[in-house]
């Protein structure tokens, strides 16, 4: 059996035992399914705000016919079940922000050079701010676009922190929870187009995304954002990790797929 041929059985296996499960315990609520690109090798960016998004936003691309490849922490890759499952299913492992980072941006334009689907949650976290919106984002996204020239997919949902709410140790599934989820139009980085890829570059590219994806949120919650996009180190947070919660000092242990900073 070729690679490609393993890994469509065993998305179809994943699909075909998680998705009854999610449909029994949330309602789902999808639009904008026109947006996604017709052609393959595209950046898709949602929003992040509990740990099951990754199945939520997993679960929709599927339904659309494109399977799903998560940048994941490469530590899961070593997790008896779930690290084969990760490997079978082509995800991207990513090493936090240490020398290995430049390797996982590789892994990350191999896999758009091969036709995938490339799910990078700007944040490379869950969100810190206490409301829920999208905070500060980091680069990593916004450089793999600037350098490969793929367009990058904004991804709004809502809802499934009611089902399992941000760091939570189990899920609150009745009664039944509805999770809305809207696809917005590729971000406009054309101006940046041929541009130096500098820190002032990925920034503000960085801040397109981020702008789009939070006008996206802001209208599916019926509220508006705040002025201030919330910035973790600003704030002397940690990045990664739980401990920011109760402002412990120790590293915390994080299932989240995150997002390298190389080349910064």
């Amino acid at each position: 059996m070729t690679e490609s041929n393993k890994s469509r059985v065993v998305f179809a296996l994943l699909a075909g035992s998680l998705r009854p499960v999610f449909n029994i315990f949330l309602k789902k609520q999808w639009q904008g399914a026109e947006n996604l690109p017709k052609d393959p090798g595209f950046i898709v960016c949602p929003n992040h705000v509990t740990e099951i998004d990754p199945v939520v936003v997993g679960h929709f691309l599927y339904n659309q016919g494109r399977s799903p490849h998560f940048l994941a922490k490469a530590s899961l890759f070593k997790v008896p079940v779930l690290g084969p499952a990760l490997s079978a299913t082509n995800q991207v492992p990513v090493e936090r922000i240490t020398t290995g980072a430049a390797g996982s941006l590789d892994a990350a334009r191999e896999a758009l050079a091969a036709g995938r689907t490339l799910v990078i949650y700007p944040e490379g976290t869950l969100t810190r701010d206490p409301d829920l919106w999208p905070m500060k984002g980091r680069t990593g996204a916004a450089r793999l676009a600037l350098q490969t020239g793929v367009p990058v997919i904004p991804i709004a949902h809502w809802g499934a922190q009611e089902a399992f709410p941000r760091y939570a140790k189990f899920p609150k599934l009745f009664p039944r929870k509805r999770v809305r989820l809207v696809v917005g139009k590729p971000v406009d980085l054309s101006e940046f187009a041929g541009l130096p890829v500098s820190k002032a570059v990925l920034d503000a590219a960085t801040e397109r995304i981020m702008s789009d994806l939070t006008d996206m949120v802001s209208k599916l919650r019926g509220a508006q954002p705040p002025t201030e996009r919330w910035n973790p180190v600003a704030r002397g947070q940690r990045q990664v990790g739980r401990s920011f919660e109760n402002g412990a000092g120790g590293s915390g242990t994080s299932t989240k797929s995150i997002q390298p900073e190389a080349g910064q």
